[in-house]
């Protein structure tokens, strides 16, 4: 596959299947790209001699073309993909629907378009796509209503309607494109491939794309993180509700749903998320136009208490922290403005404040060496010109060379204004909460570039031990494994009390003998996952009392389910719960990113709580330590209410640990440590359930 920076910058673009007929996609690209574009267009079709007074050609070997856009019927679409091929063409965009989108014939269809893809080395965008758009040169080859406004903004969609709808609000709001690309099936080219090749565009300041899945998780995190350190990637990911985890079976597969294992991957590739389709280019608008912040910082300044207020509510939303100024700035605000001005920030230079006292404020709150980034709101008042108002805003960013936004809360006064600030890249908003969620996206842009990256530790463990476990358990043609799998953990070094699975009342006691008095028993078979549930798991046995729990654990296994596996009953140390917190950590394997890594509260109310993080195998120390952190729970870790904190450093470790050992085997599709017990002193794994592969 060769650069795409060609796709985007042709001289001789054919349109396959080009036609005077009204209403049609043929006829529709002809026209688009004849409205603007620098270099030759070139009509292909048999039937016509012209196609809007340019002169047809009959094949597409016949038009010495750089780019070919073929909208001719899906079942001969292949074979002009193949010609285009043939004669040297290297860049095709297949509008074409008829595909994988529609199964049986569709699918076998794509497959082929796939095949002379490969064979001829081509940058094939769709099928089944809206086409290209990249401003610079005036190249308009969808069939889209509109075309795009020129502007430094690249962008994506999987949805061709999305993209047209986009183009016609962009058109009111100010927003303009460099290059945009309706993605379609994805058949050869994918978002992985546009965001590279962005990230080398020195043209282009922001990514932001509209994606409903990602072909290659892997390979989209490993690139985007590579590219967001200098070029920012924003994305509005559909389907949080998707059901992907309904068919899971342990508490790690119903938790690292679809839509967590998306969040991991986006996170750890840098990509900032939006939740919706006006965040997204909030977002966009605020990265494309203003520095990244040096500190989380604001100030606000306004003319108006309430709009102050609600600003100052939405600081405390987010990443940002309201700038504390310094006495020097204090004092200056406290020279140029009246009394009864708030001097601290908020700043409120109240109701009567002409231009020049605002424009004072803004220079004096920008100079203060805590704030990063600022927000000016202004309401209308009979002595505010919004005009001038933006001209200062303009200046005086310029000046600072800080992020500023503005809240100009008005309508038909406003538009002049808007306009001025818009061309300066200065966003601005009706809403206070808006103009500081654009300021939030910045620090959040600056938190993913500054953040630490360290490659995970690579553990000691014996690997040839865990490779035992998992094939004495293929070899019983079992998927699904218990506490009778224990020693998979050792293998890695993750702590585990002592115990072991005994298949007779004899055996038990032997084993508890061992151990010391008390111990935990528990019933093992592969078909009960929730041991707790029928009373599988008996607690403080003591040395007499081992042949019946063994006997009644059996029985109550077999009243359950009759036909379950039972491969004994596990005899274990009791563990000291009395300075102890009940966690979980558990891996799970996402089609698209791999293995997740899962840590959070635990015990028999975690899918209850469901407090937990997530984060792509395998996991640096930072981050793991970072996970635990990051819950909900997290200050019961640090000793609340009178207790010891926990040793986080051994949980980080076991999550480490944990992670190596499901990168190590792809086998493993789901793991739970349910409880990881963690204390002042350390850890220990108390229970275990994974899922493996059969075949693998």
């Amino acid at each position: 596959m060769g650069t795409l920076s060609a796709l985007f910058t042709p001289e001789r673009v054919a349109v396959v299947g080009a036609t005077e007929r009204q209403g049609s996609v043929g006829r529709a690209l002809v026209e688009n790209l004849t409205a603007d574009f620098d270099g030759t267009v070139v009509p292909v079709n048999p039937n016509y001699e012209s196609v809007r007074g340019l002169d047809c050609v009959d094949s597409v070997s016949e038009a010495d073309a750089d780019l070919v856009v073929v909208a001719v019927p899906a079942p001969i679409a292949v074979d002009v993909v193949r010609e285009a091929g043939a004669t040297g063409v290297t860049n095709v965009v297949v509008v074409t629907a008829g595909f994988g989108e529609t199964g049986g014939e569709g699918v076998d269809r794509e497959r082929e378009l796939e095949a002379a893809a490969a064979e001829y080395d081509l940058n094939l965008v769709g099928p089944n796509c809206l086409g290209i758009i990249s401003t610079p040169v005036g190249l308009n080859a969808t069939f889209a209503p509109r075309s795009a406004p020129p502007g430094s903004i690249s962008f994506l969609s999987q949805s061709g309607a999305f993209v047209t709808a986009v183009l016609d609000w962009a058109a009111d709001q100010g927003v303009g494109f460099k290059d945009v690309v309706s993605l379609g099936n994805k058949a050869v080219l994918d978002e992985t491939d546009f965001v590279a090749n962005w990230g080398d565009d020195e043209d282009t300041d922001v990514i932001v794309g509209y994606l409903e899945s990602i072909e290659d998780g892997r390979r989209f995190v490993e690139t985007a993180r590579e590219v967001t350190r200098e070029t920012p990637v924003v994305v509005v990911k559909s389907g949080r509700t998707e059901a992907g985890a309904q068919a899971a079976s342990s508490h790690t597969g119903a938790m690292a749903g679809r839509d967590r294992a998306y969040a991991a991957g986006l996170r750890e590739a840098g990509v900032v998320r939006a939740d919706s389709v006006q965040d997204l280019f909030d977002a966009a608008r605020a990265l494309a136009g203003q520095p990244v912040p040096e500190t989380n910082g604001v100030a606000v300044v306004t003319n108006a208490g309430g709009p102050g207020v609600m600003a100052t509510d939405a600081v405390g939303d987010g990443p940002l922290s309201l700038a504390d100024f310094g006495s020097t700035t204090v004092d200056a605000l406290r020279d140029r403005l009246p009394e009864g001005a708030n001097v601290y920030n908020p700043v409120d230079v109240i109701g009567d404040a002409d231009n020049d006292r605002l424009r004072d404020a803004v220079d004096i709150a920008l100079a203060d060496g805590a704030v990063g980034s600022a927000v000016v709101l202004a309401a209308p008042t009979a002595t505010i010109d919004f005009d001038r108002l933006a001209a200062d805003v303009v200046d005086l960013q310029a000046t600072h060379g800080l992020p500023v936004t503005t809240c100009l809360m008005g309508e038909e006064r406003t538009r002049g204004a808007a306009d001025v600030l818009s061309e300066a890249g200065i966003p601005t908003y009706f809403d206070p909460a808006r103009a500081v969620g654009s300021l939030a996206t910045l620090e959040r842009y600056r938190a993913i570039r500054e953040r630490d990256r360290p490659d995970p530790t690579a553990y000691d463990v014996d690997r040839e031990a865990a490779n035992g476990v998992l094939d004495r358990a293929r070899d019983r043609n079992t998927t699904r494994l218990g506490v009778e799998a224990m020693p998979l953990l050792d293998a890695y070094g993750i702590p585990t009390p002592a115990g072991e699975v005994a298949d007779s009342p004899t055996d038990a006691l032997a084993v508890a003998e061992r151990i010391g008095d008390p111990v935990v028993m528990k019933i093992v078979s592969p078909d009960i996952l929730h041991k707790s549930d029928i009373g599988g798991v008996k607690v403080g046995i003591r040395h007499e009392e081992v042949y019946d729990a063994y006997e009644d654990l059996i029985a109550r296994a077999r009243n359950y389910q009759p036909d379950a596996t039972i491969l004994g009953v596990q005899v274990q140390e009791r563990v000291d719960m009395d300075a102890s917190i009940e966690t979980i950590v558990g891996a799970n394997r996402d089609p698209q990113f791999g293995p997740l890594v899962l840590f959070g509260l635990g015990g028999i109310f975690v899918e209850v709580m469901e407090d937990t993080a997530v984060r792509l195998a395998p996991v640096a120390e930072t981050e793991a330590r970072a996970m635990t952190e990051e819950i909900q729970a997290s200050p019961l870790l640090s000793g609340a209410r009178g207790r010891d904190p926990v040793d986080r450093g051994a949980v980080a470790e076991t999550l480490g640990r944990l992670s190596q050992l499901v990168t190590d085997f792809p086998s493993i599709l789901e793991l739970d440590v349910n409880p990881l017990v963690v204390r002042p002193d350390g850890v220990e794994a108390v229970d275990l359930r994974l899922t493996i592969e059969p075949e693998s």
